[in-house]
């Protein structure tokens, strides 16, 4: 016997998040009916707010509820200095550290041939054009340390080699393969302050 058609159709809902699996996903479902009204009220409208009021910086492409993001209005940081990264995930590990006070640029995503990603589909034109146009003095590259990772680096560097502009990446202190949000702070801080300049 299957469950009421609405709380199956959740537990669907509830299984298109990553990780979560059919028994996870019921779970979840069923403890909902227990759920306050006022706070199952909150958690709807927040999944429905995340689509209508989330979009990307017009700078930096973070997310952000306004045009420009927080990072990006605060005056207090260094402008000079981009840390780039594959998704806005990596900012926020970056920001916990506590200790990195330039701006960000957000790529979407790492080349990869294979996965039909081409250097045109990572934003390196509005890169490029930041550099050129904010005076930047260094570009520190903290991708994750992976195939893609490490052809997205060159291709960049590349790019940006004929710029005035230092070009650094993050040291490898970051295990290869790992997914930067699950980095240790530690780990991530080492790697952020040994940073390699790309050759």
């Amino acid at each position: 016997m299957n469950y009421p058609k609405t709380i199956q159709t959740l537990i669907e809902c509830f299984k298109k998040l990553p990780g979560i699996g059919e028994k996870t996903a019921e779970r979840l479902s069923l403890y909902t009916l227990q759920m306050d009204e006022e706070v199952l009220n909150i958690f709807s409208e927040s999944l429905l707010n995340v689509q209508k009021k989330i979009k990307r910086c017009k700078k930096c492409n973070h997310l952000t509820e306004e045009d420009i993001c927080d990072i990006c209005k605060d005056k207090t940081r260094d402008f000079q200095t981009i840390c780039v990264v594959e998704d806005p995930k990596n900012i926020i590990t970056i920001e916990k550290i506590g200790k990195y006070n330039g701006v960000y640029f957000v790529l979407n995503g790492l080349i990869s041939p294979i996965d039909g990603i081409t250097p045109e589909d990572i934003l390196l034109d509005k890169l490029v054009d930041r550099i050129n146009n904010e005076k930047i003095k260094e570009v520190i590259l903290a991708v994750k340390p992976s195939i893609e990772g490490e052809t997205t680096t060159l291709y960049i560097s590349r790019v940006l080699s004929g710029m005035d502009v230092k070009v650094t990446k993050i040291a490898h202190g970051v295990p290869l393969g790992a997914e930067m949000e699950y980095v240790d702070l530690m780990t991530l801080e080492t790697a952020l302050d040994n940073r390699i300049e790309v050759s």
